[in-house]
C-alpha cells in the first residue's frame, strides 16, 4: 500500500487501480497523512470547502428557487360560481334579480373590445346548459345565443350560447342568499367553457345596487313618515292648545255675562224709580218726619234699607232719606 502511495506521489497524474478502487472514507483517511502541501489538500481545507458548499446549498439555492417559484403566474379559478348573503328581505332581492334578468344585458363579459357588456340577452324559465336545480329557492335564467368568443370564459374561441343562472334563497326575515353561475357552450363542438367569475361578480353588483336603492328609498320614506308624524303631532298640539284657549275664553266670557246678568238683577232689585208726580224724601221712616228734598217723578234711587213700609234710599246726587213703598216702582 505504501509503495503504491509513493508511486502515486511521484507521479501526480497517475493513480493506480488499487487507489481508484479504495472507498472514499479510506482515501479521506489516507489524505490525513503528512504529505507535501503542493500536492494535496489538508483535512482542514476539505472541511472548509464542505461547510461552504453546505451554506451555499441551504441559503442561496432556496432563495433562487423561491424567487423563480414566486414568478410563476397564479392559476386562474374557473367555474366556481358566486354565492353571498344580502342584508335585505327576500321580496326585495327577488325584485332586484327579476329586474336584472329582464334588463337585456350580461355584464362582466363582451364579444369585442369596443363593447361594455353583452347585449340582446333574454330571460328564460330554464336552460339546458345547467343541470336541473333541485335545491330550495327561486331560480331565474338569462340567456344570449350566438355569442362570439365571450371574454372571461376559459379558452372560448368559437360561437355559442352564454347563460347565467340566479338562485335566491331565504335565510331569515332580514337576510337572503344569492347564488349566480355563468357558462358558455359552443354551438358546434358543444365544448363547455366555465366562467372566471367576472360575469357572476358584475351581475351581483348590479343586483346589490338595485337592492341598495330600494333600501335607501325605504329609509327616505321612513324619514318622511317620521317627519310627517312629528308635524301632525305638533299641529294637533297647537290645535288642542288653541281649543283650550278658546274654551277658556268662552268660559270667561260666559262667566262675565253671567256676572253682568247677576249685577243687572241685583241692580234691578236694589234700584227704584220715583212714581209720578214725585214726592218728598223724609229724614225718618214716618209721615211726620222732616222733608229732606222733594224728588221728581222718574228720579232713580238705590235702596239701602228695607222696612215693612219704608225704604232707606240714596239719590243720584248722594242724598239719603226715606221713601214709602207706595212712592217707588221698579226700573223700566
Amino acid at each position: 500500500m505504501d509503495a503504491v502511495a509513493v508511486h502515486a506521489d511521484q507521479n501526480p497524474g497517475f493513480m493506480s487501480p488499487t487507489v481508484r478502487e479504495k472507498p472514499w472514507h479510506v482515501l479521506l483517511l489516507s489524505a490525513g497523512r503528512r504529505r507535501p502541501a503542493s500536492h494535496h489538500f489538508s483535512v482542514a481545507n476539505f472541511l472548509i470547502v464542505t461547510v461552504l458548499f453546505a451554506v451555499f446549498w441551504l441559503t442561496v439555492v432556496p432563495m433562487v428557487y423561491g424567487r423563480e417559484h414566486h414568478k410563476k403566474p397564479k392559476t386562474q379559478d374557473y367555474g366556481l360560481g358566486f354565492s353571498t348573503e344580502i342584508d335585505a328581505p327576500e321580496k326585495e332581492v327577488v325584485q332586484a334579480v327579476e329586474d336584472v334578468v329582464n334588463d337585456g344585458i350580461i355584464q362582466g363579459s363582451r364579444e369585442y373590445n369596443k363593447d361594455k357588456y353583452i347585449e340582446s340577452a333574454t330571460p328564460a324559465s330554464s336552460s339546458s346548459l345547467f343541470p336541473e336545480w333541485k335545491g330550495p329557492g327561486e331560480v331565474y335564467y338569462k340567456v344570449r345565443t350566438g355569442v362570439l368568443a365571450p371574454l372571461n370564459f376559459k379558452e372560448s374561441n368559437d360561437q355559442g350560447t352564454l347563460a347565467v343562472r340566479y338562485v335566491v334563497q331565504t335565510k331569515d326575515d332580514s337576510k337572503t342568499i344569492v347564488k349566480i353561475d355563468a357558462v358558455f357552450v359552443e354551438d358546434f363542438r358543444r365544448t363547455v367553457h366555465p366562467s372566471d367569475g367576472s360575469v357572476e361578480n358584475a351581475e351581483f353588483q348590479d343586483i346589490q345596487t338595485r337592492v341598495d336603492a330600494v333600501e335607501a328609498e325605504k329609509k327616505q320614506a321612513e324619514e318622511r313618515e317620521r317627519q310627517h308624524q312629528e308635524k301632525t303631532a305638533k299641529e294637533l298640539t297647537e290645535h288642542k292648545k288653541e281649543a283650550e284657549e278658546a274654551s277658556a275664553l268662552a268660559a270667561a266670557q260666559s262667566s262675565a255675562q253671567t256676572l253682568d246678568q247677576r249685577v243687572e238683577w241685583l241692580r234691578r232689585q236694589a234700584e227704584r224709580v220715583v212714581k209720578s208726580p214725585g214726592g218728598p224724601l223724609k229724614s225718618a221712616p214716618f209721615q211726620s218726619a222732616k222733608n229732606v228734598i222733594t224728588l221728581e217723578a222718574g228720579a232713580e234711587v238705590v235702596i239701602l234699607v228695607v222696612t215693612p213700609y219704608w225704604y232707606g234710599v240714596e239719590t243720584a246726587d248722594g242724598q239719603h232719606g226715606w221713601l214709602n213703598h207706595s212712592q217707588l216702582e221698579p226700573l223700566p
